[in-house]
């Protein structure tokens, strides 16, 4: 089973910018089949998706949240077997435990919480002054 590992989060103020890294580095495995998701658990509230990033039969093709778009962008490297999440322009409502997950679905990602499967233990972010 895969089993992604997220960092990069931290404490930042209002405007600044992150950048989320999602490593899965199991051998034998071919990284760009999947398509690769971010989500977000708020306090008080459900575990939503932000973003996600489709394998090589989806195209790469990307979707976003509507709260994060224009602000986040989503990426891959393929044979680093690497995602990442680049945020900018970061609110106080963009807090939360940051989670990556994995999709074994041929075609493009989507943004639903139970599409994916082997999730990781989540990378904090906290947008506060």
């Amino acid at each position: 089973q895969l089993v992604p590992v997220e960092s990069g989060g931290g404490l930042v103020q209002p405007g600044g910018s992150l950048r989320l890294s999602c490593d899965i580095k199991a051998s034998g495995y071919d990284f760009g089949f999947f398509g690769i998701g971010w989500f977000r658990l708020a306090p008080g509230k459900e575990r939503e998706a932000i973003a996600c990033i489709s394998g090589y039969s989806g195209s790469g093709t990307t979707y976003y949240r509507e709260s994060v778009k224009g602000r986040f962008t989503i990426a891959r490297d393929n044979d680093g077997k690497t995602a990442y999440l680049q945020m900018h322009s970061l609110r106080p409502e963009d807090t939360g435990l940051y989670y990556c997950a994995t999709r074994g679905v041929p075609g493009n990602c989507i943004l639903a919480t139970d599409a994916y499967n082997s999730w990781g233990q989540g990378t904090q972010v906290t947008v506060s002054s």
